[in-house]
């Protein structure tokens, strides 16, 4: 074996068996370096692969920058981001290719980056290049378009987003206030084409409309179509990396969000903000709103543990809803699902889709708050905290056919959390 290389001696020296000296639990110890070895490269490669697929907010600040310099958008962060180079990007969040989320810093404050690529992007595509979009996002309004005509296109985005609601055209106000970034009493046409790619988006548009609501995070600038919004940490209990949470046995799962997660009185706060949410997407300016994938990964809250919603993606209008769901083919209710969980009736004689769906928000909510708070609940309230979240979780239908009785489940839960820690330092 002297003319072979150092590695191929090596192996050889282990797999083979040299007249019988070898023993055998040497063999078994090769074996399981050689999985480690090529399992741990294995997963560099995955973890690669996907960072790479995933995180490409370079490739967002290229195109927005471009655009931006040619004139067609702008932004009341374009400046920071593109000439002075005041937006820093930190960890990368994505979750999917094409919306691109980082935490960053601007005017010396903690900030969240969103950008979306449009196109799908290849597997193949090398991660360093920008993919070519179309601007399909900064074509409207085009160029002679009046200040009068963009408003009534305005109006009517919304009303087939949101419905046809009373407070819609104050809501266009304040939208062409936010266009004019510049304060200069008009609406150019680069501000113009900004805010309409910004409403394309469909948490821009819930921004929008919870921006008076205190459990939505606040929007704080934008450049095109990339829009910064004010940090809203997730409970740290809901932060396993996806890649674990399905090889965890929901026991261990929960025991994980229970022993990670904030003191019980604290949750019980969280849990009451998470329940007002619910009103205010009920009982809305603008509309009703549903929430269509209901985790623990979006129970967010501030240091003082007031809830915020942590991502507002898959909270959608009831008419996006409906409009989705209405007259859709199926074959069974699976079929007629908008989001992760936002599902609706199949007719089976008409194969059709109902728009009405099975599980208002609050029943969810209270499927969440099961295993949220029940562990480590006082011995005095666990009892009845559960009869009143089981109640809650029976509920079905649209909360507007059975309004009253919603409200009232609601405000007894909340009523029960609040008594536990009132006049307590969790109050």
């Amino acid at each position: 074996f002297r003319k072979k290389k150092w590695s191929l001696h090596f192996l050889l020296f282990l797999f083979l068996p040299q007249q019988g000296r070898l023993p055998g639990l040497r063999v078994k110890y090769a074996l399981l370096v050689w999985l480690g070895i090529f399992a741990g490269s294995w997963m560099v490669y995955v973890r690669y692969s996907t960072y790479s697929e995933l995180c490409r907010g370079h490739v967002c600040q290229m195109v927005i920058c471009d655009q931006y310099r040619k004139g067609i958008i702008s932004g009341s962060v374009c400046q920071d981001l593109c000439e002075l180079h005041k937006v820093e990007w930190r960890t990368c969040l994505s979750s999917a290719p094409g919306q691109q989320v980082y935490s960053g810093l601007w005017q010396d404050k903690e900030v969240t980056i969103k950008c979306g690529i449009q196109e799908a992007l290849s597997s193949k595509a090398r991660p360093d290049v920008a993919p070519r979009r179309e601007l399909v996002l900064f074509d409207k309004p085009t160029r002679g378009t009046s200040i009068k005509e963009f408003r009534e296109m305005t109006l009517s985005f919304l009303k087939t987003n949101l419905g046809d609601l009373p407070s819609l055209p104050a809501l266009v106000d304040q939208i062409l206030l936010m266009a004019d970034f510049n304060k200069d009493s008009r609406v150019s046409l680069a501000e113009a084409k900004t805010v309409w790619a910004l409403l394309q988006r469909n948490e821009f548009l819930l921004l929008l409309s919870l921006q008076e609501k205190e459990h939505a995070s606040r929007l704080l600038g934008f450049c095109g179509d990339l829009y910064l919004t004010e940090v809203v940490p997730r409970g740290r209990g809901a932060s396993l990396p996806s890649i674990l949470r399905p090889l965890l046995p929901p026991a261990l799962h929960r025991a994980l969000q229970q022993w990670f997660g904030p003191a019980w009185p604290w949750r019980a706060k969280i849990a009451i903000g998470l329940l007002e949410f619910v009103e205010d997407l009920f009982h809305g300016s603008y509309g009703t709103f549903y929430m269509c994938e209901t985790t623990l990964a979006n129970v967010g809250y501030t240091a003082t543990y007031d809830f915020k919603m942590a991502d507002l993606q898959q909270v959608a209008p009831e008419a996006t809803v409906r409009r989705f769901l209405q007259g859709r083919h199926c074959e069974q209710s699976s079929d007629c699902t908008f989001g992760r969980d936002c599902r609706a009736p199949c007719d089976g004689l008409m194969r059709q889709c109902k728009g009405d769906l099975i599980q208002p928000n609050l029943a969810k909510v209270c499927e969440l708050l099961r295993d949220y708070l029940l562990p480590g609940a006082p011995a005095d309230l666990r009892e009845e905290l559960g009869r009143q979240l089981r109640t809650c979780t029976t509920l079905s239908g649209l909360a507007s056919q059975v309004e009253a009785h919603h409200s009232l489940v609601l405000s007894h839960l909340k009523t029960l959390l609040w008594r536990e820690i009132s006049n307590t330092k969790y109050s």
